[in-house]
């Protein structure tokens, strides 16, 4: 993902595709995650945790394949919506995975390596991306993940011996999969056509879906996800409320500093990548540093000290202007991935520690879609200001003010997320 938004200037230029296009490539992705997420997550514990994530990542490879052959804008988009539905199974089901295998006391520890290789991958993503993008072209981004992901089914069906499931199968909830499905279809199409009468409508339409999913879940036999969870565990409601601000403050970061440093600074694609890595690798270093700690120290703490060094960070970013320097940019980018990884870790831990290893799945799928419902509210909200200022135009140089002031009003709104994020850290309590 990472290295695909460093190549969407030239997937762009190639495809002719106007900036109102070409904003849903990564909304697209989460909107598929979230209506896959819980889902997958439920069926991960019926069937087999390994069994799905491996077809999640059979899914991604064809994903990519077919991504990479697209001839038009609108089949890269189609494609990336299979691709979410691929992420949600793989990231859904990971942290279960890891969760099922590794001891209370060291769960902390196993969540932080596991972080740590997410973050590497981040780290080379967008450096990839930027390089292979220069070389060969926006296709060699999508191309490269199949190898990758060709060498991850050898080394599960060689090394990773087992499975692990619920003893017992639950009925599968399809009404609650429906109604959840067109929460989030209406949230998107809702928050990306405002301030319409018909944004309105569709946003107040998904609201409306969640009260009805929240009331199903409630009364149902076979519920997707307990609801009652949310009221047995302050800190788990909190821990996933706090991750959903998070991630809606950060997820359009690379995206939204891609265009900056190839459009505004006139940066090649591989340098763009080169400043944007460093987010990713400080986030690598701390976060196994964070796991360790999250193990003898309350999540609560570490987790809340993240969030105010992210909070800097964003201030910093939101002073952002057509003048400054790669160094300033760089210095904020390491505040973020510092911060980034005090937070993420530990408050993975908090949730995940505060369920029955029954409902390890269903917990790992909540975590999942709180990080990406919030990728995909910040997302929808970007969506809304690119449109507002820069509507059907392509982005260009000569559009720069326009995408200045885009960048600017982004940053700020990220900016207000972690503040609030923030404040209910601090007040979910000891796990």
């Amino acid at each position: 993902m990472a290295g695909v938004n460093i190549a969407i200037p030239n997937l762009a230029e190639d495809l002719n595709a106007s900036a109102k296009m070409i904003a849903w490539m990564p909304t697209l992705y989460l909107l598929s995650s979230v209506m896959f997420m819980l889902p997958c997550g439920k069926i991960a514990d019926n069937y087999g945790r390994k069994r799905v994530y491996a077809s999640g990542l059979a899914l991604n490879a064809l994903a990519s394949l077919m991504c990479a052959l697209a001839t038009s804008i609108e089949w890269v988009l189609f494609w990336r919506f299979i691709q979410g539905a691929a992420g949600a199974m793989i990231f859904g089901i990971g942290v279960a995975i890891i969760t099922s295998v590794t001891p209370d006391n060291k769960r902390g520890m196993a969540l932080g390596t596991s972080a740590a290789c997410v973050y590497i991958g981040l780290s080379a993503a967008p450096a990839m991306g930027g390089w292979l993008t220069e070389m060969w072209g926006w296709r060699a981004v999508f191309y490269s993940q199949i190898p990758l992901v060709l060498m991850l089914l050898i080394t599960i069906k060689l090394f990773l011996q087992g499975e692990w499931k619920n003893d017992k199968k639950s009925p599968f909830d399809w009404w609650g999969t429906v109604i959840f499905s067109l929460f989030a279809l209406c949230l998107v199409l809702g928050l990306s056509d405002l301030p319409r009468m018909s944004g309105w409508l569709l946003t107040l339409l998904s609201i409306t879906f969640l009260m009805l999913f929240i009331v199903h879940q409630s009364r149902s036999r076979r519920p997707l996800i307990r609801v009652q969870m949310f009221l047995e565990s302050r800190v788990f409601s909190l821990s996933l409320s706090t991750s959903f601000l998070m991630y809606a403050s950060n997820f359009s970061l690379a995206f939204l500093l891609s265009l900056y440093l190839q459009y505004i600074k006139g940066l090649s694609p591989a340098h763009a990548g080169q400043i944007v890595l460093l987010q990713a690798v400080s986030m690598a270093i701390m976060a196994p540093l964070a796991g360790k700690l999250a193990d003898k120290i309350q999540p609560r703490l570490l987790a809340t000290f993240g969030c105010i060094i992210v909070m800097i960070g964003f201030f910093l970013l939101s002073l952002l202007t057509v003048n400054s320097s790669t160094t300033y940019i760089s210095g904020s980018l390491l505040l973020l991935g510092i911060g980034f990884g005090l937070f993420s870790t530990p408050n993975n831990n908090a949730i995940m520690g505060a369920v029955d290893k029954s409902e390890l799945g269903v917990a790992s799928s909540s975590m999942n879609l709180s990080r990406t419902i919030g990728n995909l509210f910040g997302m929808s909200l970007i969506n809304l200001i690119v449109q507002y200022y820069l509507g059907d135009s392509t982005f260009s140089a000569q559009n720069s003010p326009a995408l200045m002031s885009t960048i600017s009003l982004a940053f700020k709104m990220s900016l207000g997320f972690v503040i609030l994020a923030s404040c209910i850290s601090a007040l979910r309590g000891r796990a």
